[in-house]
């Protein structure tokens, strides 16, 4: 009956059922995967005419959707010949487009794909042949004639990103590659000032050696193209309004997709007196055991790579680790406290990423002992009013070594906002519900935490506080989190070039919750619900260590 079950399900209770069966562990995702791997090899993508290609929307968008399909599956390298193709035929079949119309929207999304398809590349870590590096090459080629035509047409150029990106990946794995990289000349300078009278309105704390807001941007959703993708020229348009604001601490990481080269690209645009004042916090994480021995080389070497791709100093590296049984971490540590004193052009403070408790004081009691100092700033931790944990044991270790929380996931996904109060619980495999893996992530969370009837009681209990200072729910949310003692600042995800909320974030320095707001919303957040989660999840990052 199964099988008349499957072949009578309409498509999208399909792909709902199919999310959650691949959602139950690895062994069924590396089943589906490979099934599709399977089947996309005995029927390769055609390569259509450039004509036939750009006909209508639905044509150039289902070459585009198997294409997705083909880097999606782990066979990037059979990708690069499509995304290639792609880009070979908007010259060939003349097309134009204006702003914001639907074929430029294509083209930002196919930009997006380059993107995807090249990281995920760089995260394989691929064998450097020369049947690669000719793929690339040719990928490459199709990018700058694309970008002849544009300039030529005057059209805007879509596919900036993919280019500084494609240029990133043929500099790390050839280095000795015979061309000339562009990435240095594709924008002009950027003119923007920062609007001191909203500055002056933030709150600012210290990191290291540097003063910065409370609140950061933050570069996640550039790790899939579910949050949307953006043309260059339009993030940068979204990044130059939150520096308006005086928010200049931006929160990436080295797999964000191409967030170090796209802020970097920024930042060496600014005015100098601009330049100077933006913060950029990166991450090294290392999520599988190392290859050779901890060396000073080895990780200066880590150091400059991150440098390298956004072009200038890291304000913050932050060090993430796979396994606390592996102490190499310990000495990795040590190394990189110490490039922040030989090589503070490089690197200015190290932080913790996703680290718990127990191995943040590890690692500062192993650090005072070999160096006398402390020397992590900060450690980055999911931090809400569904998921509390630092609040058991995090907070007291904050207070003791003098360590401040970058939170990440304070509000929840999206859940904690007014667009989910007084709403059904979702199915959240549903395409009309369309929630991101990572919205899954928190929902699943906040299951964990407790019911969706928690959700909602406090939900309202935030609405009601939110109405009498005269802001929004979601500021509340944020508010008790920037309260917590243990913490510096939030880090607010940003859809550069999708969407907007930065005034609506900065409403959340407008207003200070009362005793009584903070005890009506504890009593609803926090108790049974705090203890039963850290009781079936354990510290903060546990969840990525199993």
């Amino acid at each position: 009956m199964d099988d008349v079950l499957i072949s009578q399900l309409p498509t999208p209770l399909l792909r709902s059922a199919l999310r959650a069966l691949v959602s139950q562990g690895s062994a069924a995702q590396r089943t589906f995967v490979e099934h599709v791997r399977a089947r996309l090899r005995e029927s390769t993508p055609t390569f259509p005419p450039a004509n036939d290609l750009f006909k209508d929307q639905a044509s150039s968008a289902a070459y585009l959707s198997s294409t997705r399909c083909l880097f999606s599956s782990k066979m990037v390298q059979d990708s690069l010949p499509y995304l290639a193709h792609f880009l070979q035929c908007i010259p060939e079949a003349k097309i134009r487009w204006n702003n914001n119309d639907a074929l430029e929207l294509t083209l930002e999304k196919a930009c997006g794909d380059i993107v995807q398809a090249v990281q995920a590349l760089k995260e394989s870590r691929p064998e450097p042949t020369a049947d690669l590096e000719n793929l690339l090459i040719r990928l490459r080629s199709a990018l700058i004639v694309c970008q002849s035509y544009c300039y030529s047409n005057n059209l805007s150029y879509p596919f900036t990103r993919s280019l500084l990106q494609l240029e990133d990946v043929l500099a790390f794995l050839y280095p000795s590659a015979p061309f000339k990289h562009l990435n240095g000349a594709i924008d002009p300078r950027i003119d923007v000032s920062v609007d001191s009278s909203v500055a002056a309105k933030l709150e600012y704390f210290q990191l290291g050696p540097a003063k910065v807001p409370r609140l950061f941007n933050g570069l996640w959703q550039m790790s899939s193209p579910a949050w949307g993708s953006a043309s260059s020229a339009k993030q940068n348009a979204a990044l130059c309004e939150l520096v308006r604001r005086g928010l200049l601490a931006t929160d990436m990481a080295d797999h964000y997709g191409d967030a170090e080269l796209m802020y970097g690209s920024f930042r060496n645009r600014l005015p100098e007196e601009v330049g100077k004042t933006v913060f950029a916090g990166t991450k090294w994480c290392v999520f599988r055991p190392l290859d050779g021995p901890v060396t000073t080389d080895f990780v200066l070497a880590a150091v400059k790579e991150r440098s390298r791709r956004l072009g200038g100093r890291v304000e913050l590296l932050q060090f993430h680790w796979f396994d606390y049984n592996e102490k190499e971490y310990l000495i990795i540590l040590e190394k990189l406290v110490g490039l922040t004193k030989s090589h503070p052009h490089l690197v200015s403070a190290i932080g913790l990423c996703n680290f718990d408790a127990e191995h943040t004081q590890e690692a500062c009691e192993y650090l005072i002992a070999k160096t006398s100092n402390v020397g992590i700033v900060s450690n980055q931790v999911q931090y809400s009013l569904i998921d509390s944990r630092p609040k058991i044991k995090m907070a007291s270790v904050c207070k003791k070594y003098g360590i401040q929380l970058l939170t990440y996931g304070s509000f929840c996904g999206g859940f904690l906002s007014e667009k989910w109060l007084g709403v059904k619980s979702p199915d959240v495999y549903s395409e009309a519900v369309a929630l991101t893996p990572s919205q899954r992530k928190y929902f699943d969370m906040i299951m964990t935490w407790g019911s969706w009837s928690d959700l909602q009681r406090l939900l309202r209990t935030l609405k009601s506080i939110a109405d009498a200072h005269g802001v929004e729910l979601t500021n509340v949310a944020i508010r008790w989190v920037l309260d917590k003692p243990e913490v510096g600042a939030v880090i607010v995800g940003t859809r550069l070039g999708v969407s907007s909320n930065a005034d609506s974030n900065l409403k959340v320095f407008s207003f200070k919750l009362t005793p009584e707001d903070t005890a009506r919303i504890e009593a609803v957040a926090l108790g049974a619900h705090l203890q039963g989660l850290y009781d079936k999840i354990g510290d903060c990052g546990h969840e990525y260590r199993h």
